[in-house]
């Protein structure tokens, strides 16, 4: 058994109800959803959360809504793995046992059914205990500044004339969602066991939304997409 999770809980405080402010026409994880289901690669979609009117929208976009989320993991501090494992627990208290899941980020709007597809195919065919989509740094981080006091200084000083396309490219999470084998995750406790294969993003198709500039900068991001795809 295959399950997606979509994880939204309703206690957003720099975006205040953001899993279900509108994005681009619709409720912003009405797209993660909707991914979901077209993918065609799972067994079934749900929310996991603990807020009504969540739970109601998820409802009408087709995401199943077997159980609450506890309000432990509603909290400020409740981590993704926390939550994904909470949500396996239940599902075994039905008598189900999935032994994939994957958990999509509500406000994921650039993930679509086909790179679903894709990561499962990565997924399967990799034999990898994880799945996880990044993006390289725009910038080489072997060449970043910190603060000395009043000044600045390069961290690692040997980069300083190093050219860009010289360097090891560095890659960080995209912030969409996680394909996991259970078993891994279970008893490595972590999003990123030790075998993880990366799908790789492009920057475009990439935004985190953590304030009302990152949500702009989405909406740009995303009708240009929808612009681009509308040629090809």
């Amino acid at each position: 058994m295959k399950i997606a999770m979509i994880t939204a809980r309703g206690g957003s405080k720099r975006i205040p109800r953001k899993n279900i402010k509108e994005f681009c026409g619709k409720p912003i994880l009405a797209y993660s959803i909707e991914a979901a289901l077209e993918s065609g690669v799972f067994d079934e979609v749900m929310i996991s959360t603990e807020d009504d009117e969540i739970a109601e929208i998820a409802q009408k976009y087709g995401a199943s809504f077997p159980f609450r989320r506890s309000a432990e993991m509603a909290g400020d501090h409740a981590m993704t793995i926390d939550v994904m494992l909470e949500v396996v627990n239940e599902y075994k208290k039905l008598g189900k046992e999935p032994e994939s899941v994957c958990c999509i980020y509500p406000t994921a709007p650039f993930i679509t059914a086909e790179k679903l597809r894709k990561a499962n195919a990565l997924f399967e065919e990799s034999g990898a205990d994880s799945v996880i989509p990044v993006v390289r740094f725009s910038f080489p981080p072997q060449r970043c500044f910190i603060l000395d006091g009043p000044y600045m200084k390069y961290k690692w000083k040997e980069y300083e004339l190093s050219r860009s396309q010289d360097l090891e490219p560095y890659y960080h999470d995209a912030g969409q969602f996680y394909f996991l084998r259970t078993q891994a995750m279970i008893a490595q406790h972590t999003l990123v066991p030790e075998r993880t294969s990366p799908l790789i993003m492009d920057e475009m198709e990439v935004q985190d939304i953590d304030n009302l500039d990152d949500w702009n900068i989405a909406e740009i991001k995303y009708r240009a997409m929808l612009k681009g795809s509308d040629h090809v």
